[in-house]
């Protein structure tokens, strides 16, 4: 029987080898009939060791002879899993962490190394220890697990009241950096990169909008395990009767505040397609920040609403349910593949107002001047989700954000002249990089005079999160929602 830590570093030695995370964890847990607990187990390294891989890698510069790099590719991962078990898995005994992984170097060709991964792994349990007692009082810390969806939520690990160089970086989480037993530098984006285990080059861009002391709550934000949001399909069932029909199948939820369409699934529920009103097409799973996205665009009944950039059609089949399943709703995207997706989930969910169209928005001439309104959820980042893409971060890069840019500006550009006199735009992302959102709409307004900003409705769900400029930017550790830029711009007929 291989052991779900084998399983772990399987997968783990795939993504680092450039497999994309959710894929190689499929991969391994397909393979393998494995009880719920050993498959959370899995999930939750795989997931937390891939987040937390600058954290780890600190950990093993300040304790080697030998840096992170210079490591041989599978020990350190190895020293990862090890290492992740002790920082952020409390309920796992350190004894187990260190024996583990022993084994794990024993099975995978580093039967010579084993001293060297024993007395690595226990020289950090002394550093914790000692740490902990310098601080007297124990305090929480760690964070949530990593495993998105599937993993386990919810472990802390204990920590020590204070850890070398926070007075430098002035961590407004002390508990975390004591209870890892880090040495920080002074440079605080260095600070929070390594703190919290993302790129610099991310914190810097944050830093620069909201500072030291929100950059630092966001980053921990993005380091929980994610929330799963349903939208309830009101042309089908009511918020209530779903959750009365999940509460009774033992799966608590919530309600959600100026979201009428909104339940929130608390706890891990199990695989999705198993509860209650999945097959009837009573509610598609959707993150309350995207559900404000068709309540922006404000569609109305027998209206054509042009989708440009649909697949997968969370928000294509929110406008149809938000129209009453009336009009038209052309859902374009340029992969075939993608928009099966979105074919399936109309169907499921009874949508007969929707048609597909295959083709790049860029170059679809024959719909100018024919929408009265336009979605444009353009292609992103993604920094507002990065806790849903657990390699994301990792993925991402400046150059990524400017060519994104780019690709955007000409979206915004070619999209709008699908737009009647008087009929209404909304641009979209799920990131939070100033390029991507405020300096793509200035240089349109900028170069499309007949164009401006109009701010939702005193009466709409998405007035809540207005800000003065007119859009809406929603910040996730404020909102406990999904990182998302979305602003509405009218045609005006002159």
């Amino acid at each position: 029987m291989v052991s779900p830590r084998q399983l772990a570093f399987i997968a783990l030695r795939n993504v680092h080898k450039g497999a994309y995370v959710d894929v190689a964890l499929d991969r391994v847990l397909q393979k393998f009939d494995l009880a719920d607990s050993d498959r959370r187990l899995v999930t939750e390294l795989v997931y937390g060791c891939t987040r937390r891989q600058r954290t780890l890698d600190a950990i093993i510069d300040q304790l080697a002879k030998k840096k992170s790099h210079q490591q041989p590719k599978d020990l350190r991962t190895i020293l990862h899993l090890g290492l992740y078990q002790l920082c952020f898995q409390a309920r796992i005994p350190p004894s187990a962490a260190v024996n583990t992984t022993v084994e794990l170097a024993k099975e995978n060709g580093f039967s010579g190394l084993t001293g060297f991964v024993n007395g690595l792994l226990r020289q950090y349990v002394r550093l914790v220890e000692e740490e902990r007692g310098r601080g007297g009082d124990k305090g929480e810390g760690g964070d949530k697990g990593e495993g998105g969806d599937r993993g386990e939520g919810g472990d802390r690990g204990e920590g020590g009241d204070r850890g070398e160089g926070e007075e430098i970086c002035n961590s407004p989480v002390p508990s975390l950096q004591s209870s890892i037993s880090l040495k920080l530098p002074e440079n605080p984006v260095e600070c929070l990169g390594i703190l919290h285990s993302f790129p610099d080059w991310i914190i810097e861009v944050w830093l620069e909008q909201w500072g030291f002391a929100q950059t630092e709550q966001l980053c921990a934000w993005m380091n929980q395990t994610p929330a799963i949001d349903l939208r309830i399909n009101p042309l089908r069932a009511s918020v209530e009767q779903v959750q009365k029909a999940l509460q009774a199948a033992g799966v608590e939820c919530k309600p959600l505040p100026h979201l009428p369409q909104a339940l929130r699934l608390l706890g891990s529920p199990g695989a999705i397609k198993n509860l209650p009103g999945f097959s009837d097409g009573w509610w598609t799973v959707q993150d309350s920040s995207a559900q404000l996205v068709g309540y922006l665009l404000d569609p109305q009944p027998g209206e054509v609403v042009i989708d440009v950039c649909a697949a997968p059609g969370g928000k294509t089949t929110h406008i149809a349910e938000l129209m009453g399943d009336t009009g038209t709703i052309w859902g374009c995207d340029r992969t075939a593949s993608r928009l099966r997706k979105l074919q399936q989930n109309a169907q499921r969910l009874h949508l007969q107002s929707i048609q597909i169209y295959t083709g790049d928005s860029r170059n679809l001439p024959q719909f100018e001047n024919t929408a009265d309104r336009v979605l444009l959820d353009a292609p992103c980042s993604g920094l507002g989700t990065l806790h849903r893409h657990a390699d994301a971060r990792w993925r991402q890069t400046p150059a990524n954000v400017h060519e994104l840019s780019l690709l955007q500006q000409q979206l915004l550009s070619h999209t709008s002249t699908f737009v009647k006199n008087g009929g209404v735009l909304v641009y979209a992302t799920c990131t939070l990089h100033p390029a991507e959102n405020e300096a793509v709409i200035a240089k349109f307004l900028a170069e499309n005079p007949t164009w401006q900003i109009e701010p939702p409705r005193l009466d709409s769900p998405v007035a809540f999160y207005s800000t003065s400029p007119g859009w809406i930017k929603v910040l996730p550790h404020q909102r406990d929602m999904d990182g998302f830029f979305m602003v509405r711009l009218r045609k005006t007929n002159h």
